[in-house]
């Protein structure tokens, strides 16, 4: 059964307690697919820092459980 992986390539995060570090994007996925292996994303964040947790939902440290949130793109022109 594949990981249930939570960021991809790209997306756009924020961490919950940690406002000083900005806004991140995953630069770089990893995902292993034999038993028992895990799933990494590595993210760089507007203090330029890159900072790499896993990123399968069902791992107790998954970056989800440890603050890190997706940011959504919002336009108030789009309907």
């Amino acid at each position: 059964m594949p990981p249930r992986t939570y960021l991809k390539l790209g997306d756009k995060v924020k961490h919950i307690r940690y406002s000083s570090w900005g806004i991140g994007e995953v630069i770089e996925e990893k995902n292993s697919f034999l038993p028992g292996g895990v799933c990494f994303v590595k993210i760089i964040f507007e203090d330029g820092v890159e900072r790499l947790f896993i990123n399968n939902f069902d791992h107790e440290m998954c970056c989800y459980y440890t603050g890190i949130r997706l940011i959504t793109e919002f336009n108030i022109w789009e309907s």
